[in-house]
């Protein structure tokens, strides 16, 4: 019995040893021997990952106030793991909310609903189509849970739209001390209007109101067009699309079209994942680089005939439908939002370094509009703005090919999306944001001994 015992305890360490061994982490032995039942965490792409002592789903409010009270160290709250940056790692307690989900209460007469916080996005659409709402926008997927992509101010395109936390008009946070604070403009106003965007180092949010509009349809198009030819008729496909984006094919002199308008169309029949949002058009051109990398000049003659490949989508179907997309290649990604009018600049200067250095990438590069708004971490406060991402396919390394490119953003006073990679610190990002220390004195009054940060939070917001 004691020898059944003593292996089965064997087993149980030099498992968790071959967790910390895979994460690259090589702690004291003795803390691993304390530790037998830690469970590893990962992102969606594998590239964040961290052995929390702790990862609790708390079943209600009084359960979550009472670990947020209790927890030893710090505390992280977890989503559906779409950030690319290091919000989430943590050695102390990894916070769950997906016992905090589902449409909560809704207005007919003001188009507002609130949703428990740990609601996934996919979740939202149908019963929000339900109560006759709809989001006034969405980004291009929708994995994240509801709090994730407030705090990180997720966005999707349009010249005329603003991101996620622009439309929440209330919200509720329990905070370091396990207080429950309820938010809005009229209640505890400098801490709702920090909170719009607060990257889960105010607290932890429990339910968001959101500003709705009636439910509708869109209609989208693509179409294949010179990556030249795009940037020159900027003015006329943000004037006369709602939603407008482009995937830049790089090594080629194209790029994919992608426009949303609202319509009464009746909607059509939907289509497989695989060929939705450009994903049949993304695979077409991984397949093309794994071939022809070793031949620039066939790949760039193989990826301008793209056109006469692929099948481009032209649907209608509910909004919530319509703007996300499943995505079935997995990545990592850097994004910077530069002001609005720097966008063609940006985009041509980052062509011409892949161009130039033949720098091995092959996904597309995506380029989108959002609208100005007045929260004081968003990426587009007071500034109309132009959201530019770079990817790398998960399984390829990203570091030299970000590396090179992120000094293109910095150039054009570029705000890195705070869910995606980038380098900066407090010293860095504090001149791009005027409103900067109005977030800072917030977080340290309602958190001043930090049990919200991680190591990434405290680099980027300048805590010691």
């Amino acid at each position: 019995m004691t020898m059944d015992l003593t292996r089965r305890q064997l087993l149980q360490r030099v498992s968790v040893i071959g967790a910390f061994t895979a994460l690259g982490s090589t702690p004291a032995l003795a803390e691993l021997l304390r530790a037998p039942r830690l469970i590893p965490w990962r992102n969606w792409s594998g590239g964040q990952s961290c052995l929390p002592a702790d990862r609790l789903a708390p079943k209600n409010l009084d359960e979550l106030t009472q670990v947020v009270r209790q927890a030893p160290g710090k505390i992280r709250p977890v989503g559906s793991a779409h950030s690319f940056s290091a919000l989430v790692p943590t050695d102390g307690t990894l916070l769950s909310l997906s016992y905090f989900t589902g449409l909560l209460d809704h207005d007919a007469k003001t188009l507002q609903a609130e949703f428990a916080a740990g609601t996934p996005m996919s979740r939202m659409g149908t019963p929000l189509k339900d109560i006759g709402q709809a989001l006034q926008n969405m980004a291009d997927i929708d994995y994240q849970t509801l709090a994730g992509a407030i705090s990180t101010s997720t966005h999707g395109t349009g010249k005329n739209f603003q991101s996620y936390s622009a439309h929440v008009c209330g919200l509720q946070l329990v905070t370091a001390t396990g207080e429950v604070l309820d938010c809005d403009s009229t209640r505890h106003p400098e801490v709702f209007s920090a909170a719009r965007v607060s990257l889960g180092a105010l607290g932890v949010a429990t339910k968001i109101r959101l500003q709705n509009r009636p439910a509708y349809r869109l209609r989208e198009r693509q179409w294949i067009a010179k990556t030249e030819e795009l940037l020159e008729d900027l003015d006329k496909n943000t004037r006369e699309n709602q939603h407008w984006e482009m995937l830049v094919v790089t090594h080629s002199d194209y790029a994919l079209s992608i426009a949303l308008n609202e319509t009464t169309d009746p909607a059509t029949p939907p289509i497989p994942a695989d060929e939705e949002g450009g994903n049949e058009f993304v695979t077409l051109i991984e397949k093309i680089d794994k071939y022809g990398s070793d031949f620039p000049d066939l790949r760039r003659t193989l990826l301008n005939n793209l056109r006469h490949l692929a099948s481009f989508d032209d649907r209608v179907g509910d909004s919530f439908d319509i703007y996300a997309n499943v995505r079935t290649v997995r990545f990592n990604e850097m994004e910077y939002s530069v002001p609005a009018e720097h966008g063609p600049a940006c985009l041509r200067e980052i062509l011409k370094l892949i161009q130039d250095k033949d720098l091995r990438t092959w996904f597309p590069i995506e380029y989108r509009y959002v609208k100005a708004d007045d929260i004081p971490l968003s990426m587009f406060e007071g500034r109309d703005s132009c959201s530019i991402s770079v990817h790398q396919h998960y399984q390829m390394d990203h570091h030299n090919f970000f590396a090179a490119v992120e000094p293109i953003f910095w150039k054009y006073n570029g705000r890195p999306h705070w869910g995606k990679l980038h380098t900066l610190n407090a010293k860095n990002l504090q001149p791009l944001y005027p409103r900067w220390q109005e977030f800072i004195q917030i977080r340290q009054a309602l958190d001043p001994s930090g049990k919200f940060l991680n190591a990434h939070l405290s680099s980027i917001l300048g805590v010691n």
